[in-house]
This record gives C-alpha cells, sequence and structure tokens, in this order.
C-alpha cells in the first residue's frame, strides 16, 4: 500500500497542481455537438475551467498535443470503485476476512485506473460502509488521484433482494449480523423506502439506487424477478425527488422496469430483459437507458469457467450475460436514450472503453457512442455540473488519442493524455 501511495504521490509531482492558466495545443479537437473535427485548435485553461477555444497560435501552448486527437474527459454512469471481480472462492474470503479498511485502500488503484483509460468523471452506484462517499471525498480533496465522482451510498434493496448483503449467509452468520434495515439499505415498505433515501442524503451521497429487480451476481436465485411494490417505489423516487437526488434502478426482468419507470426512475441500469412496453414506457418518459454491455460479456465469459461462480449465480450469469448486447441494439434502433455505462468493478477498473467497441458493433455510429460517454451522460448526471463538453465555462476535462475514434473508436482504449479540472495526470 505504501508503494501505491508513493505511486500516486509522485504522479502528482511530476503532473504538478493545475496552473493559472494554461493553453492545451490539439491537432484537433472533437465537437461532440456537431460530430465533426475541429483542426489546430487551442483551448485556455484559467484555474480548472475552460475559458476559451480557438485556433492555435503561433506560440506553443503549455501543452502540446498537437499530433493527437482531443476530445472531452469520459463519463462512465456505472461504476463500482470499491471493488472488483474475483473468482467465488477468493470473494467468499473476503467477505469473512476484510475488513472496510481494505476494501478502502485498493479502492484507491482502481480509482487510479479509472482517471488513466480517461475517464474523468464517474457514477459509483453502490458501496457498504460509505466507502464510496468516502473516496469521493478523498479525490475532490486531491488526497488521491481518480475520476470525479457522483455517489449513491448503499444501494437500496428488499429483504434478499439483490444488494441485501446478507443473502444466502449461514443461519448462524445472519443470527449474528442480524436483520439489516434502512440504514444498511435494505426496506420493506414504503416507510421504510422514505428512511432509506433520508439515510443516504444523511451520509452524503448524490443520487439513489435502487435495485428493481434480481440481480446476476448476487447470493440468491432469480435474477429478474421485481422486487418491489410500486408503492415502495413511488415512496423512494417521490422522496430522493424531495431531496433533489436522482434515481438509478438496476433491474434486469421487464415488469421490474415497468414498475421503476412509472414511479419516476431517472435510468435503468442493464435493461436486458425489456420488451416492446419497455421500449414504449422509455420513449414516454424520455428517461435513460445505460446499457452495461461490458458486464453483460465478462460474466458470460466467467461463466463458462467452472468454479468462477457459485452454483447460484453461475446460471444466471450465462443466461442473462449473453443477452444485453442484443437489448441494446433493440433499444438503439428504436431511439432509447442511452448513456454510457458498464458496471466496472463486475470486470475489471481500467478497461471501461472496451464498451465502445461493443456498443458500436451492436450498430450504434462511433460519435453516437461518443455522445453517450459524453454530453449525454453529462445530461443524465447533473446539466448544472458543465461536464462532457470542450466548451467556454466547462470544466476542464480533455483527453487525447493517436487516430481518429470515429474511424476505429477501440483507439479510445488507448488514451495518451488526461486532463481532470485543469490538472494534467497523465502526458503522451
Amino acid at each position: 500500500m505504501k508503494q501505491l501511495y508513493a505511486a500516486a504521490g509522485l504522479l502528482l509531482v511530476a503532473t504538478g497542481a493545475s496552473a493559472a492558466t494554461q493553453t492545451v495545443d490539439c491537432g484537433r479537437l472533437l465537437d461532440v455537438k456537431s460530430g465533426t473535427w475541429r483542426e489546430r485548435v487551442s483551448i485556455v485553461v484559467e484555474n480548472g475551467v475552460i475559458k476559451s477555444v480557438g485556433p492555435m497560435s503561433q506560440a506553443q501552448g503549455n501543452v502540446d498535443l498537437s499530433r493527437h486527437s482531443c476530445l472531452p474527459g469520459l463519463i462512465d454512469m456505472h461504476v463500482h470503485l470499491t471493488s472488483e471481480t474475483t473468482p467465488v472462492v477468493e470473494a467468499y474470503r473476503d467477505r469473512l476476512t476484510a475488513d472496510p479498511q481494505d476494501l478502502a485502500y485498493r479502492s484507491v488503484k482502481y480509482a487510479n485506473r479509472t482517471l488513466m483509460a480517461g475517464f474523468t468523471t464517474v457514477r459509483d452506484l453502490g458501496a457498504a460502509d460509505g466507502l464510496n462517499v468516502s473516496l469521493k471525498r478523498a479525490i475532490a480533496n486531491g488526497e488521491i488521484p481518480g475520476p470525479r465522482m457522483f455517489t449513491a451510498g448503499k444501494s437500496i434493496a428488499t429483504t434478499g433482494g439483490h444488494a441485501d448483503p446478507t443473502n444466502n449467509l449461514s443461519h448462524f452468520l445472519s443470527e449474528k449480523v442480524g436483520h439489516p434495515g434502512p440504514e444498511q439499505g435494505v426496506i420493506d415498505s414504503p416507510e421504510e423506502g422514505r428512511q432509506a433515501v433520508r439515510q443516504r442524503y444523511k451520509e452524503g451521497a448524490d443520487l439513489i439506487k435502487i435495485t428493481a429487480t434480481g440481480g446476476v451476481l448476487s447470493q440468491a436465485a432469480n435474477g429478474q424477478n421485481s422486487q418491489y411494490t410500486e408503492d415502495e417505489l413511488k415512496a423512494i423516487v417521490g422522496t430522493a425527488k424531495d431531496y433533489g437526488f436522482r434515481v438509478a434502478a438496476h433491474a434486469h426482468g421487464a415488469e421490474g422496469m415497468k414498475r421503476a419507470l412509472r414511479a419516476g426512475v431517472d435510468s435503468i441500469e442493464h435493461g436486458t430483459l425489456m420488451d416492446d412496453e419497455v421500449i414504449a414506457l422509455f420513449r414516454k418518459t424520455g428517461n435513460w437507458y445505460v446499457p452495461t454491455i461490458s458486464a453483460g460479456r465478462y460474466v458470460a465469459d466467467k461463466a463458462r469457467i467452472p468454479g468462477y461462480y457459485s452454483a447460484l449465480v453461475q446460471p444466471k450469469a450465462a443466461a442473462i450475460g449473453p443477452q444485453l448486447q442484443a437489448t441494446f441494439a433493440r433499444a438503439y434502433k428504436a431511439d432509447v436514450k442511452i448513456a454510457f455505462g458498464t458496471d466496472a468493478g463486475v470486470f475489471p477498473h481500467g478497461e471501461n472503453a472496451k464498451e465502445f467497441g461493443y456498443m458500436v458493433e451492436a450498430g450504434m455510429k462511433p460519435i453516437e457512442a461518443i455522445r453517450a460517454a459524453t454530453m449525454h451522460a453529462a445530461s443524465l448526471l447533473d446539466p448544472s455540473a458543465r461536464l462532457g463538453m470542450v466548451e467556454p465555462g466547462f470544466a476542464a476535462d480533455i483527453v487525447a488519442v493517436e487516430g481518429d475514434p470515429l474511424q476505429d473508436v477501440k483507439v479510445l482504449e488507448q488514451v495518451r493524455f488526461v486532463m481532470k479540472d485543469g490538472v494534467v495526470y497523465k502526458k503522451p
């Protein structure tokens, strides 16, 4: 761990704090609104904010990216920065032996890996013990390098539902741990749902995450059943809106998606088994779909390895995982609003950009995939944050690659330059 902190410290020393004013010279800059390149562009950054964007001058800027293609910092709307996939034996060992402090130290490398991959902003959708809230604060205070974080704190589940931390524990352990309640993110009534939202507010969350259906990786038999009544969902969403929260809903099964969309959630995560009625509800409400194809591909592959997942999880991973990409293709063709999200943590952090290739493989144009991870993600996240575009008044989040991602979107898997809030974290 000392080596990790030393590496992080060296990185910050090498890149330095944000200069009061600096100029980034780009060989070309992607205008994500128009989908076109602007050639030879200089971006003036002042105190972490973009001051101006104009033609490159004769004088060389502070940062020379004249041989690179620049675009806005990327946004992943579904990550879990405090955990990462492991085989079931290791996962159970961690469950019994790892303290929250152990997980907190590990999260430092996951956050750094994500930032180095060009993702300057993420939405973290669930962690126990307040770990993602603390990680957000450490990054915001400049104590460790990582992406800007918007966090849900602990996901809200029903008893036995996806994100109930006591699922499948032995009777002995269940007695020792006790039955979790709203404070631990487990509810069984509309009133408890309201309490759980207020607890997340108290703890410093930025949004609410609910698990509207069963999940693939939870230790429970069903990966798609509805797990809330409509009254419970309406109580959670209504209370969340009172507190200024947006609500993300994990959902695989169609009925759970319908209930969540009717209740007013802002986004559906995964959406694996959506049907025509769900697509019609998306179009009616104008709400967002966050596909997480990467997670589906990864768990489907791992389900083929004997013993990687438990006996409860393996059949769900094998059945549900392979369907995500085809669902995404249907939703895209139906003009459902899509924001980029991967569920990183279900697969290794830092590989987030593989999602672009999967999206394009399923029929999405490269520029639309990039918009999903920039201006569209920013619209779902918080328009007032001024993220997702390289324009005056926006946060100085800039990444650069070699080549043209509009021709080969996979070049985004090799980001060469990363600036967040005017601080350079990675140089060619």
